[in-house]
């Protein structure tokens, strides 16, 4: 079996797969509550298993880009077990495996049948003001376009032909609905960070051996981290 977290959004989320299939899950959207939920769950969902850590093929981890302090606290679980348990993990792209849950979707399934065109699916973590972390897959998971920082104006993504469906999902996507005026853009609202979207990704990286250095390993933090000074400490 395989341990997938995730905690590069508000999302705190932990599951067990098998085979590619996520088998038992646990979430929170509570904020800034990763430190304290994610050993919890971890160790709810290997009492329900009733497997050790020891006993796992694998661990994956959300690896970015998103929150620097969820990251980081994510991936130092991830390590810690990794090395303690001597179990190989891997890093999992946030957007990519975002993209892999939409494809989950009624709304995206269904577009497939009524529209056959070229769909391509932007998954979106919310950064600051009218930033996102985004990037772009087709629906095979290809990659479009990289993941990289962008600040949605009025007209974004007005470049791509108007016959394209361009879904949008995840905690960026909501506060960019108004600005993207694309004719073929569909909104998921229901689509946020989960650690059963990395379950298939895990599964395949697993079969391939692709494995990550464990002590050389970080968090895809995209941009450097700019710590904010409270107003009160600036009189």
């Amino acid at each position: 079996m395989i341990l997938c977290i995730e905690t590069a959004t508000p999302v705190c989320s932990v599951c067990l797969s098998d085979k590619g299939i996520p088998v038992i899950l646990r979430e929170s959207t509570r904020l800034r509550d990763h430190a304290s939920r994610l050993t919890l769950f971890i160790e709810e969902v290997l009492a329900e298993a009733r497997i050790r850590a020891g006993d796992l093929d694998m661990i994956a981890v959300s690896m970015g880009p998103g929150s620097y302090t969820g990251l980081r606290i994510g991936v130092s679980v991830a390590k810690g077990l990794s090395y303690g348990a001597g179990v190989p993990m891997a890093g999992i792209s946030t957007l990519k495996a975002l993209a892999q849950g939409a494809l989950n979707l009624p709304q995206v399934r269904e577009k497939k049948e009524s529209c056959p065109g070229q769909h391509i699916l932007v998954p979106m973590i919310d950064a600051r003001r009218l930033e996102v972390y985004t990037a772009r897959y087709t629906r095979r998971l290809k990659t479009l376009k990289e993941p990289h920082a962008l600040v949605v104006e009025s007209g974004s993504f007005r470049e791509l032909p108007e016959d394209r469906i361009l879904f949008f999902g995840g905690d960026g996507a909501g506060k960019c609905r108004k600005l993207i005026t694309h004719p073929g853009a569909v909104f998921l609202d229901q689509l946020h960070a989960s650690a059963g979207h990395l379950a298939p990704l895990a599964g395949e990286l697993f079969e391939k051996k692709e494995f990550a250095d464990t002590a050389y390993f970080e968090p895809f933090y995209l941009k450097d981290f700019i710590p904010t000074v409270p107003r009160n400490k600036l009189r």
